[in-house]
């Protein structure tokens, strides 16, 4: 079994917010790939499905950002996982807005809702990091997460939150690269070909010289003249 946790903050006030872009992740796989209806546990609000060969369970901790790990840990150790079972979706400042990147245990790098976590259940889980920017001033962060996403935002933002629910089976396998594969046709699909060559239908035939209309004279001699006559 899996579990996916989604991070971000409990109530309409909060649910387009940048912060939240971990809710918005685990609502559309859920939607995507017909999970079961969304119920509260743990501290959180969890619905269960299956991803591939998969048992998934999604968690939104409903114990607001600061104390993610409480609900975590409590679902961790009600089905005996490990924290390599976890894998948290979350917002990312030190991406750009429409990167995702997967990454397995490491730091929390000042991210409250991972502190919480790793206070919880360690620091041995899978993350997908979810660019959102960087306002660009350490004080400006607080205001920039918990404001929602510009209607500038909504094409990128559709688009990772598809590539993510499309990856979501390869991500439950374990499968980082197809998943990231998987994202990047939703955010950078391939191009057709820009070439500039016209097809043979626009190709100019070529054509015979047009006869010259000027009169050439007549140089034969008169014994020419007359064999040509008989010919």
């Amino acid at each position: 079994m899996r579990l996916f946790v989604g991070l971000g903050n409990p109530g309409a006030k909060y649910a387009r917010n940048r912060h939240n872009i971990g809710f918005m992740a685990l609502d559309r796989i859920a939607e995507d790939h017909g999970f079961g209806p969304w119920r509260a546990k743990f501290q959180g609000q969890i619905a269960e499905g299956r991803l591939g060969s998969e048992k998934v369970l999604l968690l939104k901790p409903e114990t607001f950002m600061n104390r993610s790990g409480q609900s975590v840990g409590e679902a961790m150790r009600f089905y005996k996982l490990d924290s390599t079972d976890i894998t948290v979706l979350h917002d990312e400042l030190d991406l750009a807005p429409g990167k995702v990147k997967v990454k397995a245990g490491g730091g929390h790098a000042g991210h409250n809702g991972l502190r919480s976590i790793h206070d919880h259940i360690g620091a041995a889980y899978d993350r997908v990091r979810l660019g959102i920017g960087h306002p660009g001033r350490k004080e400006a962060v607080a205001g920039y997460v918990l404001h929602d996403f510009a209607r500038a935002d909504e094409d990128w933002l559709d688009n990772v939150l598809r590539g993510v629910s499309d990856g979501a089976p390869h991500l439950a396998a374990g499968d980082g690269a197809r998943f990231m594969n998987a994202v990047a046709l939703r955010t950078a699909p391939p191009r057709s070909s820009t070439g500039t060559a016209r097809p043979p239908s626009a190709t100019p035939e070529k054509t015979a010289p047009a006869p010259d209309p000027t009169p050439r004279p007549d140089v034969r001699s008169a014994l020419q003249k007359l064999v040509d006559r008989f010919k």
